[in-house]
């Protein structure tokens, strides 16, 4: 979609994850946008661990982008570097902006395509199902849900998760962490924390742990924290906007500071909370609107103000199960099981999207 005689503003967005997905749709009728991402899908994260026991999940949480952006232009590529005026891709192409979205999350090596995403899941599935015994290296929200997933969904199998810290799913409060810990070894999981594992190491599915300790395990899960998607920004004209741990330093508008015409959303923000994909939409629904606004030739200080969320955190433990932690109190069990667990809001974010929530 060219430019029809300069009336559109043109909108850039970087980054296809949960936070560009939304902000993509959301500005798709409202200027002339490009969307540049890795690869050619998004994929709703909550769903991703219970898409490697029940592979037909994985069907409903991998959306090829052009499905639900049907009024822009879809760059597969990276982004390389970022001017005053312009985002320059890995394939060579240049694209001119009048704003400018920076939504590159963590860093990740997904596949290019929907078929090999699924194919991919199909292999987990397969490296599951086929393995007796069953090593998950890190105690996160990631580790704990997956431990979860196949303690429930094959409880024959020998689960042993590790983590090198003191209590799992640290970002939330100690309580949390214990309820967690004790569904996980009521179900006969074996949580070994205080240590970390040498995966080089690794002889005839015989594992090391830093303490000494000796696993047995058929195949293992990394589950560890990625690195942020801000590295490629260091040569760029917005360098000077990073802080110490490479976040983008945003304003409460979400606008980068020092500069008018450039958002950043996600992961990759200095937003004081907790990393979370639904903290990332709503940063989405913020600018979103902040952009409309510009678009129209609004003032700025008609701009939206973003609030930053206060620490609820849900963990599912298998289908029917969870701990969900609130500001002021914690629940395990059913509750927080029905309100994540059932579906893992898969339905609710493809309806926001605009697609038919069941598949």
């Amino acid at each position: 979609m060219e430019n029809q005689g300069g009336e559109k503003k043109r909108v850039v967005i970087i980054g296809g994850g949960v936070a560009g997905s939304v902000i993509a749709h959301s500005l798709q009728f409202s200027a002339d946008v490009v969307l540049i991402d890795q690869k050619e899908y998004f994929e709703i994260p909550w769903g991703s661990l219970r898409a490697s026991v029940e592979p037909s999940f994985a069907e409903r949480i991998v959306i090829n982008h052009s499905d639900y952006l049907t009024n822009m232009r879809i760059v597969v590529s990276t982004a390389t570097n970022v001017t005053e005026s312009e985002v320059i891709t890995a394939d060579g192409h240049s694209l001119a902006y009048d704003y400018l979205v920076i939504a590159t999350g963590h860093k990740d090596s997904f596949p290019r395509t929907r078929s090999e995403r699924l194919s991919h899941y199909k292999s987990e599935f397969e490296k599951i199902k086929s393995a007796d015994s069953i090593l998950i290296v890190g105690g996160g929200p990631t580790g704990v849900e997956l431990s979860a997933e196949i303690a429930t969904d094959f409880p024959g199998k020998k689960v042993t998760l590790v983590h090198r810290g003191s209590r799992l799913l640290e970002f939330v409060g100690s309580k949390a962490s214990r309820k967690a810990l004790n569904w996980l070894i009521s179900k006969k999981v074996e949580v070994l924390l205080d240590q970390s594992v040498n995966l080089d190491g690794v002889s005839d599915g015989v594992y090391q742990t830093s303490k000494g300790e000796t696993i047995k395990a058929d195949c293992h899960f990394l589950c560890t924290g990625k690195p942020l998607g801000s590295s490629w920004l260091k040569e760029t004209v917005l360098k000077d906007s990073l802080d110490t741990n490479g976040r983008l330093t945003v304003d409460e508008h979400l606008r980068v500071r020092g500069h008018q015409n450039v958002f950043g959303i996600g992961d990759i923000t200095d937003v004081k909370e907790i990393k979370q994909g639904y903290l990332a939409q709503r940063h989405a629904q913020v600018v979103g609107k902040n952009l409309k606004l510009l678009l129209k030739g609004r003032k700025e200080r008609k701009m939206a103000t973003y609030k930053p969320g206060s620490a609820i955190a849900m963990v599912t433990l298998g289908r029917k199960e969870g701990v969900a932690q609130f500001p002021f109190v914690t629940l395990s069990g059913r509750i927080p099981g029905k309100l994540k667990s059932g579906d893992l809001f898969v339905g609710t974010t493809r309806k926001d999207l605009g697609l038919n929530p069941d598949h």
